[in-house]
């Protein structure tokens, strides 16, 4: 799966490889936390604490070539495993350490306490999204439970192509599934995907989802000009896979994806505001409760959410999913209510503000320059 070739690649770009098929890169924001500079938009809506996630993935292989992916096509493409199985613990371990070695350099950073030094280095939340389909790693659910057992949450993140192993895995804290396109056509053009009956799977992928007992969430990446269309029938496929929160985020010209795309297709936020609310006309039980100017995007809450008093609950208390998913040994499943709390009213409605906001379209380019350092990159 990892030849010198992809491996060297990889490492220039700032990827840490670990064993034969994972990787670990941590994002901005990881960083700009440490230096209270600022949080993702996963803070702001879910309170995950920025410095203390680690950005990996359990494999570098894919069924989609998609036009807005980051990633080369030199990297692997394949619908089946292939090669060596690590070990989940070895993986995690490698991770880590991996995380700490890359961070090494704020240790002595003005700006950095040693406290927030340690806490980055003991990462509390892992974010299965960063390159590659993490759901086929063979031994993924040992690695969920390895996770739970030393009280890291798990953030997964799937393309949707590999629907029996969405229906296989074990619980994680929040669940997520890329939509990339409104209409089986589209979808082929967007993702570029190995499997012929991709649109299929999608659709056996968004039952799944219904019927999952996680937090679940469908990621909408708007490419202007390409798949900001056809708002209704995004909407039935968001309500086919009722999830609990979708989000809806900018396309980052960044990386490989310039060989593909243009900065013409990276919308401004407000452009993603208005795609949001074009669909949430078609979405009686969602309401757009939040956004984060900085990483261009907006969410979309279901209406369980908010309590009797108007109160949303999209934040996660991480302390209760811990002691969940210990005690749920067997997987039996934890209801999402479970282990929701009150998201700070400051947190509610438009957050992530700062010097670099987006003002104006003449500042398109800076701000493209920017997104590739500022903005977590996830699939």
């Amino acid at each position: 799966m990892l030849t010198d070739e992809l491996r060297k690649d990889l490492e220039k770009q700032q990827y840490r490889i670990v064993g034969n098929h994972s990787t670990v890169k941590p994002c901005h924001w990881t960083k700009s936390m440490m230096k209270g500079e600022g949080e993702c938009y996963k803070y702001t809506f879910y309170g995950i604490r920025s410095h203390r996630c680690l950005q990996m993935s359990t494999a570098l292989s894919c069924a989609n070539r998609c036009l807005f992916c980051w990633r080369g096509h030199k990297e692997p493409v394949t619908e089946s495993w292939e090669g060596p199985i690590d070990d989940p613990e070895m993986i995690l371990n490698e991770s880590i350490k991996a995380q700490g070695d890359i961070l090494v350099g704020f240790k002595g950073n003005d700006k950095v306490s040693p406290k927030m030094f340690e806490e980055a280095c003991n990462p509390k939340h892992v974010a299965l999204s960063l390159i590659g389909e993490p759901i086929i790693y063979p031994k993924l659910n040992k690695y969920l439970d390895l996770c739970n057992k030393r009280g890291i949450s798990t953030f997964m993140v799937t393309n949707g192509q590999y629907p029996k192993a969405m229906d296989d895995m074990n619980q994680v804290s929040q669940f997520y599934l890329s939509v990339d396109a409104p209409n089986k056509e589209l979808l082929r053009k967007v993702d570029v995907p190995l499997f012929k009956d991709y649109w299929e799977r999608l659709n056996l992928a968004l039952d799944i989802l219904a019927n999952r007992k996680d937090r679940t969430a469908i990621r909408i990446t708007v490419i202007k000009g390409m798949n900001d269309i056809e708002p209704e029938n995004y909407a039935k496929l968001i309500n086919k896979g009722n999830p609990d929160f979708v989000e809806i985020k900018a396309y980052v010209c960044v990386g490989a994806s310039r060989d593909r795309l243009t900065i013409d297709n990276m919308p401004m936020h407000e452009e993603v505001i208005e795609f949001t609310k074009k669909i949430a006309k078609h979405l009686p039980d969602y309401e757009l409760n939040a956004e984060h100017i900085r990483s261009r995007v907006a969410l979309l809450t279901h209406k369980k959410y908010k309590d009797e008093s108007g109160q949303w609950n999209t934040w996660i208390d991480f302390d209760k999913w811990e002691k969940l998913s210990t005690e749920d040994s067997e997987n039996k499943g934890i209801d999402w209510n479970e282990y929701n709390m009150k998201t700070p009213k400051s947190f509610i409605g438009i957050s992530g503000k700062g010097t670099k906001d987006i003002v104006s379209p003449h500042q398109k380019k800076k701000l493209a320059r920017d997104a590739g350092s500022e903005m977590d990159l996830d699939v």
